[in-house]
């Protein structure tokens, strides 16, 4: 499955990823100390919808951005208010109308936008034309670094931080049938030169055996506490390749489990297709 974030901008799956940042800076944000901010695959950082529908040969694809975003462009309390508000500004400040979306804003930006003085972003992404259309989307942040570099191999690279606190967020494009073996090297580093560190991890709910599998792999590297956040759009019946998607995070905030079930209900609520969709969240290694 090819996952790269250009193509899918502003889709479910965007609406509840980056509303589920929203709400983990903010409970890391909750004390005074700085952090960390490592995005593993950063993408372009913003995106003009328009040209999403454009593949490199020239052709069109559909876009996804109105069955996401569009849908939601006009909500203003719920749990996806913050987050809205933030997607807003940003279609305002690059030229957007007030009508629909046109321009919607990566990961990065996001994080950017909430991050404190004294935090401080680390952005990797492989792909050479995106990490440069990233760092000049950055290059009058003082505290926001753009490394054109493999993501896994950042987390072993960058960490631990001189601020001993991070949330690494691994959003990686599912180009690859060992994706989720790659995912999980880099967690076995990345806990082992910070186990205190905040690990949000991305994933497509596609074939069900795959996830828990991944799942199970994971319970062997004996991991602090992980909480599973997963919301879907459509029963397992439905012909839509990727019905939903998860977010498996170690050592999350406190109490911000209750923050993110919300969002996966109001998203599920909001964007589903069918009455398979909804929202769900367990403590896969609890709390002690």
């Amino acid at each position: 499955m090819n996952y790269r974030h250009h193509f899918h901008a502003g889709n479910y799956a965007d609406v509840f990823k980056h509303a589920a940042l929203v709400a983990l800076i903010g409970g890391l944000q909750r004390k005074e100390k700085g952090f960390l901010y490592l995005d593993s695959h950063a993408g372009r950082g913003s995106y003009e919808l328009e040209s999403v529908t454009r593949r490199p040969d020239g052709s069109e694809r559909e876009p996804e951005w109105p069955a996401g975003i569009g849908r939601l462009w006009t909500e203003e309390r719920g749990p996806l208010a913050s987050y809205l508000n933030l997607v807003r500004r940003f279609n305002r400040e690059r030229g957007g109308g007030p009508a629909t979306p046109g321009f919607y804003p990566g990961s990065p930006w996001i994080a950017a936008e909430l991050a404190r003085p004294v935090d401080r972003l680390a952005l990797c992404e492989l792909r050479e034309d995106d990490a440069d259309a990233l760092a000049a989307e950055f290059r009058r942040r003082s505290n926001v670094s753009v490394r054109t570099m493999d993501g896994y191999t950042a987390v072993r690279a960058l960490l631990p931080p001189p601020e001993k606190r991070a949330l690494v967020l691994i959003d990686p494009p599912f180009e690859s049938s060992a994706e989720f073996s790659e995912i999980l090297s880099a967690l076995r580093e990345g806990l082992r030169r910070l186990p205190g560190g905040t690990f949000a991890v991305w994933y497509p709910v596609t074939e069900r055996a795959r996830t828990e599998g991944f799942q199970r792999e994971y319970l062997a590297l004996k991991p602090p506490p992980t909480l599973v956040v997963e919301m879907r759009i459509a029963s397992d019946g439905s012909a839509l390749r990727m019905k939903g998607c998860g977010l498996l995070i170690i050592n999350p905030p406190w109490k911000i489990e209750a923050d993110l079930i919300a969002i996966g209900r109001e998203v599920a609520a909001k964007l589903g297709l069918d009455d398979g969709a909804g929202a769900s969240t367990f403590w896969l290694v609890p709390e002690a």
